[in-house]
């Protein structure tokens, strides 16, 4: 673990335009982070352009907005992407974003080979706890086995994608449910993967992970331990991998948002570096800390740097790096550790009753848990029975004030100004027999990826790209689970 180098210090940002979020990304880079994590504003995630009406009101608010090529170009200025390594917090389109990274990239004279990082491309989250999802679900999980393809050749040390549990965490699920439903999805990732003919040992290795880290240090490092030894088990005995890489279930942790208060919100800072103990101590490859702010707004420079700082002080003054596993031999923590893999592999099978994750989804069963025990937690916060520091108790009168950081309203005119630009100075017929090259692919069986980068290439927009691939594969319409 650690004895040799950190964990990798990965801070989530993004927000506004490309350019504010170039900034903010050269002064985390300036104060230290080892990798970028770029958040996408809702837009982006849900494939839409800046000037399209459904987007009004949510350009660069949660995220920063990406509409092309040139956007892109603008976020990674002055970045050289041979030597950083680079997370994407993007699903539905999360091919689209990634082959227009590595354009940017070609562009900087850096071949695809030399390209570090990850997309999170976890769509089957989306439909279970956070809701950007734009395809059903088969045509989804070909978009991923596509996107595992083309990064098999194209960005062969690309992880494709990011098997994420942290969204159903701050939906209210329990750790159990965390890494049973997660650990679920993974096996959907793999079984698609193995139909769409790839070998298992070929894309296993470049899979990673997701989670929360809570408060409750204890239970969360069992937890992490429990994951590990179900994904090893998994993927010798169902799927006969036999890389030793193939078996380990590497994954990114981010401390947990949803434990975060906007009372008397100095105290995140104490919460945010239990949250951190926990993933450290539960073997993390890479962690991104929360600042202290974000339950009121997006974070400031302060914040953020203090968020980082966290992370710094616990890798370099104290001695949580000096061996391997802090708790090797603990009884409380291997008993815990038991307790989770036992009741998550029982979930897991509950799942797979009914016929596969996906089927599972479609009734609404991962949704359905998960909601019961957010409704849980919050009766209990509202009886006391739990304790969360300066919202139920231990409370004062009067809030200092706080001035947050805020998006410029004028965004979304610059982004729609700068669309008319670029659709006014492109090739449109170029874009046009692209994006019907795109369509036959999505009608047909070859890769998608490969028509879709050059659309991207003329300057195809993402909410076109998007719209293509709606028009052939239609949307997702959920069921309602209650």
């Amino acid at each position: 673990m650690y004895t040799s180098r950190p964990w990798t210090m990965r801070q989530y940002a993004g927000f506004g335009t490309a350019v504010e979020s170039n900034a903010r990304y050269h002064q985390l880079l300036n104060a230290g982070t080892m990798g970028l994590s770029v958040a996408f504003d809702l837009p982006t995630q849900m494939g839409y352009d800046s000037d399209e009406p459904i987007a009004h009101g949510e350009v660069g608010k949660v995220g920063v907005a990406i509409d092309s090529i040139e956007d892109m170009r603008l976020l990674f200025k002055d970045i050289p992407l041979d030597k950083v390594s680079t997370s994407m917090t993007i699903n539905a389109p999360g091919s689209v974003l990634l082959l227009l990274y590595q354009l940017v990239a070609e562009e900087q004279g850096v071949p695809g080979d030399k390209l570090n990082g990850t997309i999170q491309n976890d769509i089957l989250k989306e439909y279970i706890a956070r809701g950007t999802y734009i395809f059903p679900p088969k045509p989804s999980l070909r978009l991923v086995a596509d996107t595992f393809a083309y990064c098999r050749t194209e960005i062969p040390k690309w992880n494709t994608i990011s098997i994420s549990g942290y969204h159903m965490a701050e939906a209210g699920a329990t750790p159990v449910q965390e890494i049973a439903f997660t650990l679920a999805d993974g096996i959907e990732y793999v079984r698609a993967a193995i139909a769409a003919g790839l070998d298992v040992d070929a894309f296993a290795p470049r899979l990673s992970f997701f989670f929360v880290a809570r408060t409750t240090l204890l239970e969360e490092v069992a937890k992490f331990r429990a994951a590990r030894r179900i994904w090893a088990k998994v993927m010798r005995e169902e799927f006969g991998a036999k890389d030793p890489k193939s078996w380990m279930l590497r994954f990114h942790t981010q401390t947990a948002g949803v434990q975060l208060t906007a009372q008397q919100p100095e105290v995140n800072l104490v919460r945010v570096t239990a949250q951190a103990l926990g993933a450290i101590m539960g073997g993390t490859q890479s962690l991104h800390t929360n600042s202290y702010d974000e339950a009121i707004a997006l974070p400031t420079e302060k914040a953020a740097r203090l968020a980082l700082r966290t992370q710094q002080v616990l890798a370099y003054e104290t001695d949580l790096t000096a061996t391997v596993d802090p708790f090797a031999g603990s009884y409380v923590v291997e008993a815990m550790t038991d307790e989770i893999e036992a009741e998550a592999q029982a979930l897991i099978k509950r799942v797979f009753e009914h016929g596969s994750a996906v089927d599972a989804i479609e009734a609404g069963f991962q949704k359905r848990e998960i909601e019961s025990s957010a409704y849980r937690t919050a009766l209990e916060i509202d009886s006391r029975e739990r304790v969360v520091v300066g919202l139920n108790r231990f409370t004062i009168d009067v809030e200092e004030p706080y001035e947050p950081l805020r998006v410029n309203p004028a965004i979304e005119a610059e982004q729609a100004a700068r669309l008319v630009r670029l659709r006014a100075e492109r090739d449109n017929d170029a874009v046009g027999a692209a994006l019907d090259k795109l369509r036959a692919a999505a009608h047909g069986t070859e890769n998608v990826l490969y028509p879709m980068r050059q659309a991207l290439r003329l300057k195809a927009t993402v909410g076109e790209v998007c719209h293509a691939l709606r028009g052939v594969w239609g949307v997702h319409a959920p069921r309602e689970t209650f």
